[in-house]
């Protein structure tokens, strides 16, 4: 092939920096937007079906361990309030003992 038929050879051929016309003559695209509308419903839905037992797992293992440490926390607190009321509890009935049994007359 000499250099003129390949040249007009390779002017038939597009390259990649051509424009070329849209093949489709003006007809409506293959997919419309409700079509494009319904196909995403249909990921989102398959989409969730399948990670939805992964997203309450997650869910509630993060859940347990939040509700562990707040209840933890919580459970530290009352010990704490609960050691300091048992304890004046104890002193008080200690010092009415005591006061009790010095106001008490003296045996024979």
């Amino acid at each position: 092939m000499g250099d003129g038929a390949r040249q007009e050879q390779d002017a038939l051929v597009p390259v990649l920096t051509e424009i070329v016309d849209d093949e489709t003559g003006g007809r409506s695209p293959a997919v419309t937007a409700a079509a494009l509308e319904a196909l995403a419903r249909e990921l989102e839905r398959a989409v969730l079906e399948r990670l939805g037992p992964e997203v309450d797992r997650v869910i509630e293992e993060r859940l347990a361990r939040t509700l562990s440490n707040v209840l933890g926390l919580a459970l530290d607190t009352v010990r704490a309030e609960l050691t300091v009321s048992v304890t004046q509890m104890v002193r008080e009935a200690v010092a009415a003992s005591v006061a009790h049994a010095l106001a008490l007359p003296p045996k024979d």
